[in-house]
């Protein structure tokens, strides 16, 4: 019997088949590694520090194809990192004449760092990809829907009314927030080059008189920025993609808390374009995006803590705290890549059922506008007068059910005034319409 692949997300529906799933998983990471090896190479004879033949061949080798993954992960024991068994194998693979050439200077953490960077910017693309196509969809739900009149609720009960277009906007804007933070730190992520300790002296030896060049020319190499020091224990890096990725889950995972509510059957406001099945009941279409969406936010933050705590890293290079960052990372940026992916299906298939809202706006037998009647009809009545007949109509309507405009029509005070118009709940949503005007003008 051959051993399962371990990377196949058997366990983690919400990123398995997710283009963050290939941009992370163990080849990914593998090939990751391999560019950086060949990109150092590569800056080193752009400088005249190493033969151009060498970067050619070293390139050459740089092929994740060529090396077995599960090899390097059982041989990284030995030295606590896969870097060290790659630079054996690659000086192998590139033979006896340009071997040596190989990982020269470099220490296996500005491998291993420079590799996961390359690793994020790679996916956050895709990430940000997605984030595209779930804004463009929730701008056109907040368009169809700037006028649909349904309940807000404030701590699970009835408020006032809002609208749907409102609120998909508010789902927009937090999307934008994400995209914007997510653009903002994949843009900013660094190479790594510092040697054993970070001052860069192995490079000295082998040539480089202008170390910051050749930082600068490997970055280049890579699309990535050049550091203004090497940050071995400087992980500002890492703990910026900590940030904008736990912010993008808690933005996703708005969208599905909402969107969970409001799909319940006994509400059925909204429903998600293709439920899921049960093995047990036949009637169900559970909301399977939204719940793996929410399955993801419930881990972020959590694995954003571990990031966080490895900033206290000892010494020149830390031992435990650089190590700590690279599963709960990866981790991260396939749950949130998986959670982008999942909520832009969502948004392309959301099914939104203004009926019910309408008939939802009813059921506190016009209650919910009476904010508003308290406003309107404290001129007519004075204010205590209007807050204690109030406050006896909303007892009477709850005892009897009975509808505040049936009751409101029976006091003669208020013969003169339009109630219809008054205890409409759709005439009730302020200025929700400008307000959704005013988000989607965001590009």
């Amino acid at each position: 019997m051959t051993s399962p692949d371990p990377d196949t997300g058997l366990l983690a529906p919400g990123w398995a088949g997710s283009p963050a799933a290939s941009a992370t998983s163990d080849g990914a990471y593998l090939q990751a590694l391999l560019d950086t090896e060949a990109a150092l190479t590569r800056a080193q004879a752009a400088l005249g520090l190493t033969p151009a033949e060498a970067a050619e061949a070293v390139a050459a080798a740089a092929d994740a194809g060529r090396f077995d993954v599960r090899s390097l992960a059982d041989r990284a024991r030995g030295g606590g990192n896969p870097v060290i068994p790659l630079v054996a194998d690659l000086t192998q693979a590139v033979g006896e004449e340009y071997g040596p050439y190989v990982h020269r200077g470099a220490t296996s953490q500005d491998i291993q760092d420079t590799a996961t960077m390359l690793v994020a910017t790679r996916t956050l693309g895709l990430l940000l990809a997605d984030l595209d196509r779930l804004q463009r969809s929730l701008a056109r739900l907040a368009a169809e829907h700037r006028d649909t009149a349904m309940p807000g609720r404030t701590l699970t009960q009835h408020a006032v009314p809002t609208t749907f277009g409102l609120k998909t906007a508010g789902w927009r804007s937090l999307v934008l927030d994400a995209r914007d933070r997510v653009t903002a730190v994949r843009d900013s992520l660094p190479a790594q080059l510092g040697g054993a300790a970070g001052t860069s002296a192995a490079f000295t030896v082998y040539g480089a008189e202008d170390t910051e060049a050749l930082t600068a020319a490997f970055a280049a190499e890579l699309g990535l920025r050049a550091p203004a020091l090497p940050w071995h224990t400087l992980r500002t890096p890492v703990a910026d993609l900590a940030g904008c990725l736990a912010f993008s889950a808690g933005a996703l995972g708005k969208i599905a808390a909402d969107v969970l509510v409001l799909g319940r059957t006994e509400i059925a406001e909204v429903a998600e374009g293709s439920g899921g099945g049960s093995s047990a009941m036949p009637h169900k279409a559970n909301p399977v995006r939204s719940t793996l969406i929410a399955a993801a936010v419930r881990r972020a933050p959590q694995l954003a803590a571990t990031l966080y705590g490895s900033l206290a890293a000892e010494d020149e290079r830390p031992a435990g705290a650089w190590h700590a960052e690279w599963e709960p990372l990866r981790d991260l940026l396939r749950l949130v890549g998986g959670a982008a992916r999942d909520a832009a299906e969502l948004a392309e298939g959301l099914r939104v059922h203004p009926e019910a809202m309408r008939q939802h706006l009813g059921l506190t037998h016009g209650l919910i506008v009476s904010e508003r009647l308290s406003a309107e009809l404290a001129p007519v009545l004075g204010r205590a007068r209007a807050k204690a007949l109030l406050t006896e109509l909303a007892g009477r309507t709850y005892v009897e059910g009975l509808p505040l405009r049936e009751l409101l029509s029976q006091e003669p005070e208020l013969k003169d005034l339009d109630l219809d118009e008054l205890t409409d709940p759709a005439r009730y949503t302020g200025s929700a319409g400008a307000l959704t005007d005013r988000a989607l003008e965001r590009r």
